[in-house]
């Protein structure tokens, strides 16, 4: 039987453009406490879809786990970007939080 992760691999490599599929492979990586495995998942579901917000999020929230705290910020920001393209207050609120508590 395949593991949750594998599934989603498997899911990614039939369709690279799944944003939904990548994010949450990135997500199951971070479970599995593989940080450097998931940190280009995420960035790859920003780069091929940048409207996906939550993306952001969990981008930033790992950079700045792993010190990066600059990168947490730019993170953080093109987040907040997005979130407010889209009209996505809740998560505009959760960017900016976020962001101040780097600060």
């Amino acid at each position: 039987m395949k593991t949750r992760r594998e599934m989603l691999e498997e899911f990614v490599g039939l369709d690279p453009n799944d944003s939904f599929s990548r994010y949450a492979l990135a997500l199951e990586l971070e479970k599995e406490s593989r940080p450097q495995e998931a940190l280009p998942q995420l960035r790859e579901v920003i780069t091929r879809d940048p409207g996906y917000v939550a993306a952001y999020y969990h981008l930033g929230r790992l950079l700045a786990q792993i010190g990066l705290v600059e990168d947490a910020r730019d993170a953080y920001r093109r987040g907040l970007d997005a979130a407010i393209a889209s009209g996505d207050r809740r998560a505009g609120g959760e960017m900016q939080e976020a962001l101040e508590m780097l600060e």
